[in-house]
């Protein structure tokens, strides 16, 4: 491969890197547990467990359903876990409705919560992308 070519690769990548990080809304995350059925949107479909319920800040009339977000935690919101954030994010689809009162922007399945940060801190700070 040419120089030229892998000079426009790196370029076309490093551009896509930032517009996704650009792209990213800020918010904060909760978590609920199991069972994760019945859901706003599937019913007694079975989803899994990398899932979530969307807040108002998302739900827009249930057209969140189905879709999915990249979350990553930045920090915490309290000084009970001072530093909660594992060095990784998740993948989640939006199955379920979190109601008005709702703690977070995105209430994540326990299992989804524990991979990005320490569940004892119950809520986060958080990045999140639809992807």
């Amino acid at each position: 491969m040419g120089l030229g070519i892998r000079a426009l690769i790196m370029v076309s990548m490093t551009i896509f890197t930032l517009t996704s990080v650009a792209n990213a809304a800020e918010g904060t995350a909760t978590f609920y547990t199991p069972p994760y059925v019945p859901s706003s949107c599937y019913g007694f479909q079975d989803d899994g467990v990398m899932i979530a319920a969307a807040s108002d800040v998302i739900w827009e009339n249930r057209a969140a359903c189905g879709r999915s977000y990249s979350v990553r935690c930045i920090g915490a919101t309290n000084q009970g876990v001072p530093q909660p954030c594992k060095d990784t994010s998740v993948v989640v689809k939006i199955v379920d409705y979190c109601p008005p009162g709702c703690q977070g922007t995105i209430d994540l399945s326990q299992e989804a919560f524990s991979a990005i940060a320490n569940p004892d801190a119950g809520k986060i700070r958080i990045e999140y992308t639809q992807i």
